[in-house]
């Protein structure tokens, strides 16, 4: 017969034992929590310079685009002006090409655009399998 006498006092020196894994644990998960977030700042830099490529050609796409409505406006004019065939045409055939470089250009930087993902995705599945992990230890 046990009686509520015989029960020893909790063992400091255990409870002590609890508090320091209980307190690793929080280091623990706190020093992954930290490397995770540099893991996402690292992969979100990359996506943005990739992301600045796209933008700059999309901007020399703009500059060109410019430079080639100044051109058709100026085959316009000069082929009002002159009704002549050779000063219109030849900047008719100029503002043509300007436009098609500046539509290549385009289409390249809106593809380089669409390749970019700034959702970091090694982030995510480390976050995932770090997170079943802290599961799995506090239900197993």
């Amino acid at each position: 017969m046990n009686s509520m006498n015989d029960r020893s006092p909790p063992d400091p020196a255990g409870s002590g034992s609890a508090r320091s894994l209980a307190v690793e644990a929080v280091q623990r998960v706190t020093n992954l929590f930290r490397k995770e977030m540099d893991l996402a700042r690292a992969e979100f830099d990359a996506a943005l310079k990739s992301a600045a490529a796209g933008i700059g050609l999309l901007v020399a796409a703009v500059v060109l685009a410019l430079t080639a409505l100044n051109v058709l406006s100026a085959a316009v004019v000069a082929g009002l002006a002159n009704l002549g065939i050779a000063p219109g045409w030849a900047a008719l055939i100029v503002g043509l090409v300007l436009a098609g470089v500046t539509l290549g250009l385009a289409m390249r930087g809106v593809s380089d655009l669409k390749q970019v993902k700034l959702m970091p995705e090694r982030v995510s599945r480390n976050v995932k399998a770090d997170a079943e992990t802290i599961r799995e230890g506090f239900n197993g």
